[in-house]
């Protein structure tokens, strides 16, 4: 979004943010369901409210690659996948990190419901409690981990999201309120043309554009920071999400994580990814 911002792809279009910013993918959307937010960009969550009838979605950003990562702390005796078992676990319960944890526990044998106790609390303070040993390991998202690395000798990253790619791929996008979509299609489309400009504007001058989004809307995050977190997620040029969107891969990435949502989440009857995804919207007005 700021890439478009700084380097006029949202003006061409006509288009004027007004942005707000939120600590988490569930508070962005539980902001737009209460009526006072028209959009959002977030991560993990472009999957589940969607996937409960509750907004449209119509654009993915980026895949969080290794934006999720699993540290543990050795001196409290976690050095291997079985050590977890019967431990505790810090991390935020409905975002991308507990997507993620869910992922790599399955994936190595551990049941997240029965051989671990997930303890849900924001990811600052998750992280604070991993800091002072309060719990021997956390699921996070970058950039907690720098915080994790300069505090703590003894933490070691056991896993990132990466690792899972793509089979347990989770992806981060826009969406809209459903009432919103049905009578702003054209605008929508605009943010759409726009947000082809940007994206492919990042990949391409990334060195250039970081240190400007740095200074102008994040100057709280060093910027060696804001570079390893853009680092750790995947990107795909315009033409590129086209081939995925056509071909069913971002499709089915979506429904990968409602799959966890209906699940951990205990939704009924979950409105399915190709329903809730508008892809022809990306199709309609960005060239191959």
């Amino acid at each position: 979004m700021w890439t478009g911002v700084h380097r006029g792809h949202w003006a061409k279009e006509g288009i004027e943010f007004d942005p707000v910013k939120f600590s988490t993918g569930l508070e962005l959307f539980n902001a737009m369901i209460g009526g006072s937010l028209d959009m959002l960009s977030t991560g993990a969550v472009i999957s589940n409210f969607p996937a409960r009838g509750q907004g449209k979605a119509f654009l993915i950003n980026n895949i969080e690659f290794a934006t999720a990562q699993l540290w543990i702390r050795e001196d409290q005796g976690i050095k291997t996948w079985a050590d977890l078992k019967g431990k505790k676990i810090a991390t935020t319960l409905g975002t991308t990190a507990h997507v993620f944890l869910d992922a790599a526990l399955r994936a190595n044998g551990i049941d997240p419901s029965k051989d671990v106790e997930l303890v849900n609390q924001g990811m600052p303070v998750a992280v604070t409690s991993f800091i002072s040993g309060a719990v021997p390991a956390v699921a996070l998202w970058v950039p907690f981990n720098i915080q994790v690395r300069q505090r703590v000798p003894a933490a070691k990253m056991l896993v990132d999201a990466s690792a899972y790619f793509p089979k347990s791929a989770i992806v981060g996008g826009w969406a809209t309120r459903a009432d919103y979509y049905e009578k702003n299609r054209p605008l929508i489309a605009q943010v759409v043309r726009g947000w082809a400009a940007a994206n492919d504007d990042l990949i391409k001058n990334s060195a250039t554009i970081l240190p400007v989004i740095q200074a102008n809307n994040y100057q709280q995050v060093p910027l060696a920071e804001l570079q390893e977190q853009f680092q750790a997620s995947k990107y795909y040029s315009s033409s590129e999400w086209r081939r995925l969107y056509q071909d069913g891969t971002a499709v089915g990435w979506l429904q990968q994580v409602t799959d966890f949502y209906a699940r951990f989440g205990g939704i009924q009857n979950p409105v399915p990814a190709k329903t809730y995804f508008d892809t022809g919207l990306l199709l309609e007005n960005v060239k191959a």
